[in-house]
């Protein structure tokens, strides 16, 4: 944990517990009222970060609709190589962050560039920008690295039974990763409610030690 850094994720999970195909089928999958709630825990964020591959997979822009308060928008790569027509490069909203977590293979324009690792970048951001709030969108592999250093204090599950994805290949909320986990993780149910007509199951888990 990162003391006064709160970090929260949000996944939408098949009923077979994947958030994509093997393929890596963008977003848009569930119902209306996901993407509402996806828009609402966006607006408590002082921060949101994704992975590369989600945001380049799901066209994101990661901007909050029809607010005047807009979050830091953070990406998390191996080495920035990007390919400049993502959507967050033309979409007015909060600063962008590039994290290289390996070395800076490009620098972009506009954009503030940072190497290192994953629990440094989130240092920086807490103690440097005056950020309280990351708010994780994916993908698995980034919600992994989140949960082995052990900083994720609430997470937020669209169960969407409707679909089932299958194969050993689509990935889970911790990616396609065939090692074991290091450590356990526990996590409680504090709350839960239904959409009968989207057959989706909204939950929300708090971290226990």
């Amino acid at each position: 944990m990162i003391h006064g850094l709160n970090v929260t994720a949000n996944f939408a999970i098949s009923g077979d517990g994947k958030i994509s195909s093997s393929d890596h089928r963008p977003s848009g999958w569930t119902s209306e009222h996901d993407h509402a709630r996806l828009i609402e825990l966006r607006k408590n964020a002082d921060a949101i970060i994704v992975g590369k591959g989600t945001l380049q997979s799901d066209h994101m822009s990661l901007t909050v609709q029809q607010s005047a308060r807009q979050p830091l928008r953070c990406v998390v790569s191996r080495r920035g190589n990007l390919h400049g027509d993502e959507k967050i490069f033309s979409t007015p909203g909060g600063p962008i962050h590039l994290l290289c977590t390996e070395s800076i293979d490009h620098r972009w324009e506009g954009c503030a560039m940072h190497e290192g690792s994953l629990e440094k970048f989130l240092r920086t951001l807490h103690h440097d920008h005056h950020v309280n709030h990351v708010h994780c969108e994916g993908g698995g592999v980034l919600m992994r690295e989140l949960l082995e250093i052990d900083c994720v204090n609430l997470l937020y599950l669209t169960w969407a039974a409707h679909t089932l994805f299958g194969g050993e290949n689509a990935p889970t909320i911790l990616g396609n990763h065939v090692n074991v986990f290091p450590a356990t993780r526990h996590f409680a149910l504090i709350d839960h409610s239904a959409s009968p007509d989207s057959g989706e199951i909204f939950l929300t888990y708090s971290r226990q030690s």
